[in-house]
């Protein structure tokens, strides 16, 4: 009878399906766990006293391994007969959008890594931890960047934040830290309880988690008809309103900035605010286009209150860290206003105005990190009274940095709010446009007060001192300058390659080397 089985078995064998996986699309994020895990396995072997500085070139190395590796991709992606594909079962999508976030994070990474250095010599913590911690939290941004289902969504969700926790929370000797890292994990816990049952919500009433599959229930579908999709999309803005500081989301923000190691703040206010935000588009923009008119409104309401809230309570701040918080949240905004367009033009403008803004934010930051003391001490404003007559060239830096966030023609920033504007006056926004106007302005004080703090000492200013500047940090704050200045003088190239990043919907798995031209991906 056995045997019998057996040859019936044999003469029908039974399909198995499997997963089609394109591995050239997952290329950038294999390097980047690869990388943290053979980091972690070299720290194990390397005696201590031979590696100083050798992790934090390694995560350069690393991440611009990546970029490298996402060239081939945003080629194909633009290429008019091949463009966008997907793999892993449609999970991940590889389209201009992903591979352009990829490379802001990747920057971020970078400019996180340089900053890392010298300020963990400085605090006697170097060893591979936070360049593991941080390349891992980098992999789950990109896996969120590309993510096609709000499932895996979840998990480059968890990913980048479980490592963030850790990062928060890494400076053992320091107070504020372990309370930041604490503050950090209970908030965010929360809001990802809301991000998972807003899916499960969300899958209750379209029957999928597949932001392509939603798309096209929704197209034949009366979105009003469908409490569990509205309330399941409201849950997933609490998620992602959390991970960006919009407010009333943002009670975290001021005093993790504060607490936290700054390096790990310059990774926290760029690779992970722009993480959030590719979330935020391709979920909103993508799986929920087609009914814009229902979360526009919301979206505008939270990009005023984030506006004003980050920008009047900047001004009342005494601590740099905790006024960039603010400034930070002030940002948020600006991007909101940008995803409350719903057009092509707000997705570009949106995409300009991060990559605009991870150089200047990660700079400063970098200069924050450089000028505190040991301790990660030494970040209120009278701190940097006299940082020009000590640091010309630091103090000059920073200056500029900070006007580029105020919009000061000739900076990125004063392009990156141009488009948002822009993008929101032709969407029939307008009175937003004038509110955001105003709230840049009132945060232009808070730039100006610590540029004075620099260069008006006063006649109680502070003795002369020696801030050391590591060369890694001053190669970050050099790449940051020169970023910001080129693309305020000439933006035309960043704002070409974000036009081009716009997200598309790919319906199925497609082998990138055979794709019909007739299937050509569709956005909303």
């Amino acid at each position: 009878m056995l045997a019998t089985l057996g040859q019936e078995l044999s003469d029908s064998p039974v399909p198995i399906d499997t997963i089609d996986l394109a591995w050239s699309g997952l290329v950038p994020i294999m390097i980047l766990i690869g990388g943290a895990l053979l980091i972690l396995v070299v720290d194990s072997l390397v005696p201590r006293q031979v590696r100083p500085g050798s992790y934090a070139l390694a995560t350069v190395v690393l991440a611009a391994a990546g970029m490298v590796a996402s060239v081939p991709l945003w080629q194909q992606v633009q290429d008019g007969e091949r463009g966008p594909f997907s793999t892993a079962a449609s999970a991940i999508a590889v389209d201009g959008f992903s591979v352009f976030v990829t490379f802001v994070i990747l920057s971020a990474v970078i400019l996180a890594a340089l900053s890392f250095d010298g300020w963990l010599r400085r605090e006697e913590m170097d060893g591979a931890e936070p360049y593991v911690l941080m390349l891992l939290s980098a992999s789950g941004a990109v896996v969120m960047a590309s993510a096609n289902d709000l499932i895996v969504m979840f998990l480059g969700l968890e990913i980048l934040s479980i490592a963030l926790y850790v990062l928060a929370a890494m400076h053992l000797r320091k107070i504020t830290s372990q309370e930041a890292g604490v503050k950090y994990f209970v908030l965010g816990a929360f809001s990802s309880a809301f991000f998972l049952y807003g899916i499960a919500l969300i899958y209750g009433g379209t029957g999928s988690t597949n932001l392509v599959s939603i798309s096209d229930y929704l197209s034949a579908t009366v979105l009003g008809d469908s409490g569990l999709v509205l309330a399941g999309l409201a849950l997933l803005l609490v998620g992602f309103g959390f991970k960006v500081a919009a407010v009333p989301f943002h009670f975290w923000a001021p005093d993790v900035y504060q607490g936290a190691p700054t390096p790990s703040v310059a990774w926290m206010a760029s690779g992970v605010k722009v993480a959030a935000f590719a979330g935020l588009l391709r979920v909103f923009y993508l799986g929920f286009g087609t009914y814009r008119l229902d979360w526009q409104p919301v979206i505008l309401v939270l990009a005023v209150l984030t506006m004003l809230v980050g920008s009047v309570l900047a001004v009342v701040q005494t601590d740099v860290k905790r006024m960039l918080a603010y400034s930070s949240i002030n940002h948020a905004g600006f991007i909101l206003v940008a995803v409350q367009a719903a057009t092509a033009a707000g997705v570009q403008a949106a995409l300009f105005y991060l990559a605009a803004y991870t150089f200047m934010v990660a700079g400063s930051f970098g200069v924050i990190a450089v000028v505190s003391r040991k301790g990660d001490i030494g970040t209120s404003l009278d701190d940097y009274r006299g940082l020009s007559r000590d640091r010309p060239v630091l103090a000059f830096a920073f200056a500029l940095l900070l006007l580029a966030q105020a919009g000061v023609p000739l900076t990125s920033g004063f392009f990156a709010k141009f488009y948002v504007i822009t993008a929101a006056i032709e969407a029939g926004s307008s009175t937003l446009a004038i509110i955001a106007m105003v709230t840049a302005v009132i945060s232009s004080y808070v730039y100006l007060r610590i540029i004075v703090s620099m260069y008006v000492a006063g006649d109680d200013a502070p003795e002369p001192r020696t801030i050391p500047l590591p060369a890694a940090a001053g190669l970050a704050l050099v790449l940051s300058v020169m970023v910001t200045m080129s693309v305020g003088v000439f933006p035309g190239t960043l704002a070409s390659l974000a036009e081009d990043a716009t997200p598309v919907l790919v319906p199925e798995p497609v082998d990138p080397g055979a794709v019909d031209p007739s299937r050509a991906p569709t956005g909303p």
